[in-house]
């Protein structure tokens, strides 16, 4: 249901935009979020967007250079990653879940439905 976009190879102090794709008409009423997953490591939060697109979330470690926003006509969740950094290299993975009001729950568990994930190296 959910198709990631736009990953790809990318010098530090760049900018990549990831997209995601819904086919499913529960995206506008889902809570979105990408996550990220690096070699090794466990699945992590980096971004969400509460159904109507008033309230967003950011971890720590991309706040201010990451942007997440959706355009709901489309059914299409972005992140735009700007100044991005060796420690961004990761496999991103969006995904959605509903009931959960305006909340911007953080856990992997809480997530109804996962897109395949879009690689994104960053380079020296």
């Amino acid at each position: 249901q959910l198709q990631a976009s736009g990953g790809g190879l990318v010098q530090a102090g760049g900018s990549l935009r990831l997209s995601c794709a819904a086919s499913s008409g529960i995206f506008s009423i889902s809570t979105m979020s990408w996550f990220r997953q690096a070699p090794g490591k466990e699945r992590e939060f980096v971004a969400g967007i509460n159904w109507s697109g008033r309230t967003t979330y950011y971890a720590d470690s991309v706040k201010g250079r990451f942007t997440i926003s959706r355009d709901v006509a489309k059914n299409t969740l972005f992140l735009q990653m700007n100044s991005l950094k060796l420690e961004d290299s990761a496999t991103y993975y969006c995904a959605g879940v509903w009931g959960v009001g305006d909340s911007i729950p953080m856990a992997t568990q809480v997530y109804n439905y996962w897109g395949q994930g879009t690689l994104v190296t960053v380079s020296s």
